[in-house]
């Protein structure tokens, strides 16, 4: 049977009534799924495919944004189901008309308002991904450990095996021996994050209302979402004004926020090579200045 059979009978057992298919769209879903728009002519579904070996990425996609939504803060995709079937798995949501100019103040407040949910600990109770690069997420008690070992360390091992120059390594290890020294008193907040926060994995509807989407969520330092707002675009400056106005930034934060953005950067080279792995270097020899 094919994957749409299976996905109309998933929406049929999860609503309680029967749906049959009488449109499908496929849409632009990023360089990772497929995605689609769905309709029987009276209700729409965004649905994103993959192999079936991927189901657990979808697992903790839905899981990621059951939790968001929960936080009643800022609004994402309602998640109906996932399954695998056969050599395919596949999430259903809710499918979001985003063609609106999002309100960036209220997205700013709506994000410091989800900052503000917190955990007794850093990371998350399951590993998910960035990209299609898996991110763990042990649980520490300790921020600074956390991004050592969790993120950076675990990038920079990533970047051994996939052939980066001594250069990176070297560097790389050097930062990591000093990273108490990008924080003095500063002790974050285990804060809930998007994980993956830049203009592609925003967008609003037609009313301003912000929607976020395709999270690596897990928990910590709220400076690391809004760092990375500011790589392959930016938001623009009523965002940053707004946000601080709800939350101020604490001392420092422009100095982390190149230590978060590394990591970033790193996963890029792990990704897609070419020209990341000379970002990467040049933002350590910065840093370590």
């Amino acid at each position: 049977m094919s994957l749409w059979y299976h996905v109309e009978k998933a929406i049929s057992d999860y609503t309680g009534n029967h749906y049959k298919i009488s449109s499908q769209q496929e849409i632009n879903g990023g360089c990772i799924n497929s995605a689609y728009k769905i309709s029987n002519g009276e209700t729409d579904w965004f649905v994103k495919t993959n192999k079936a070996s991927l189901i657990d990425m979808f697992a903790s996609e839905a899981e990621s944004l059951n939790e968001m939504a929960e936080s009643n803060t800022i609004k994402v995709p309602r998640v109906l189901c996932y399954d695998r079937v056969e050599r395919h798995s596949f999430l259903v949501m809710e499918y979001l008309p985003l063609n609106g100019s999002a309100d960036m103040e209220k997205f700013a407040q709506q994000l410091a308002d989800m900052h503000r949910v917190t955990s007794s600990t850093f990371g998350w109770h399951r590993d998910n991904v960035i990209g299609s690069t898996t991110q763990i997420n042990n649980k520490k008690n300790d921020w600074i450990d956390f991004w050592r070992e969790e993120r950076l360390g675990f990038q920079l091992e990533l970047a051994q095996k996939n052939g980066c120059g001594r250069e990176l390594i070297k560097q790389g290890e050097r930062l990591t021996d000093c990273l108490d020294e990008f924080f003095g008193d500063y002790r974050p907040q285990a804060s809930m994050l998007h994980g993956d926060l830049w203009s592609g994995n925003y967008a609003a509807l037609d009313d301003a209302t912000p929607v976020i989407f395709d999270p690596a969520f897990y928990y910590g330092d709220r400076e690391s979402d809004i760092a990375m707002t500011t790589l392959f675009g930016g938001f623009n400056q009523q965002f940053y004004q707004a946000y601080n106005d709800a939350w101020p930034l604490d001392e420092g934060h422009q100095q982390r926020k190149a230590l978060y953005n590394l990591y970033h950067i790193i996963n890029h080279f792990n990704l897609f090579g070419g020209g990341y792995e000379m970002q990467a270097v040049g933002m350590l020899h910065q840093l370590l200045a």
